[in-house]
């Protein structure tokens, strides 16, 4: 979208601004990757509502809109804060939805994981020219890009009840997600016209294939660690990533880390160390406390 496609020595090409199209072709490509997966390999028996998977599509596609609207209406700190301080109310709505128990210890470690990237990222990540001032519509907006995004993966957790692999989930969320993206589409008017400009220029099409494939293999991933490790630690691993993506940019062309973010780097760290320290301690006392079977003697 920052790049022009068919530029010459007389003109200087055009762009492609339509996101939402990019992303009714990331939804199209995973569904594909889904449903194909979902043929060749042998899957469980599908027990869940197909609406079920509604829900999930609609808050993503809220929390999509709040979230690019909110950045017209709060400061760059704000942004860095709210999305790294994700984990606790992810932890909240799990509560909610799929009536998970945290320990304290939990809540603890979440809240300096959020200290500590909200640290690193502002300190360390490159604050925009043009940031706009705080609103209240703006952190209205950002309390519902969390609560929906919160719900998002919550609803997915809770879907996983039904004992359905990955796939099926990430197949079933896709189809809905592609019925509401072309809805809007159809009514704004823009799906012939992202088609007619994937006609005219053919390395427009060949990296947003590219981009959709990465999307689709990504949500693979995605889907699995949520299945398998719940809505909480799927929200930890994408807080991080944004510290690490900042790190190694750090690392790999020479930019400098402050005081603040190595500090906010070593929060992170030594709360990681203490999840680990707390679940191998919660995985011992489980095991000393399992009843020993005595022998049973032979006549």
């Amino acid at each position: 979208m920052t790049r022009s496609y068919g530029a010459t020595a007389t003109s200087p090409g055009e762009r492609f601004t339509d996101s939402q199209f990019l992303v009714l072709m990331n939804r199209v490509l995973a569904l594909i990757v889904a449903g194909l997966t979902c043929v060749l390999c042998k899957q469980p028996r599908h027990g869940a509502p197909m609406y079920q998977y509604s829900f999930a599509s609609l808050s993503n596609v809220l929390s999509s809109w709040c979230q690019y609207e909110a950045l017209k209406f709060v400061s760059f700190p704000t942004q860095v804060l709210a999305k790294a301080s994700k984990v606790i109310p992810v932890m909240l709505m799990g509560k909610l939805v799929s009536k998970r128990s945290y320990e304290h210890w939990e809540y603890l470690t979440a809240g300096l994981i959020s200290v500590g990237v909200s640290m690193f990222l502002l300190s360390s990540g490159p604050e925009p020219r043009s940031s706009p001032a705080t609103t209240l519509s703006g952190l209205l907006l950002l309390a519902g890009y969390i609560a929906f995004d919160s719900f998002t993966s919550n609803w997915q957790d809770a879907l996983f009840a039904h004992k359905m692999s990955s796939v099926q989930m990430m197949f079933g969320v896709n189809f809905f997600s592609c019925v509401f993206t072309v809805v809007s589409l159809l009514e704004q008017g823009a799906l012939l016209e992202g088609t007619r400009f994937m006609g005219r220029h053919s390395e427009f099409a060949a990296h947003a294939l590219l981009l959709s494939i990465c999307s689709a293999f990504g949500q693979l991933f995605i889907f699995y660690t949520i299945g398998q490790f719940g809505a909480a630690v799927f929200t930890i691993i994408m807080t991080l990533r944004q510290a690490i993506a900042i790190l190694l940019s750090c690392l790999l062309y020479g930019h400098t880390v402050t005081v603040v973010g190595g500090l906010g780097v070593a929060v992170v760290f030594a709360a990681l160390l203490l999840r680990v320290y707390a679940r191998g301690r919660l995985k011992q006392r489980g095991k000393k406390a399992m009843p020993v079977e005595s022998p049973v003697q032979k006549v």
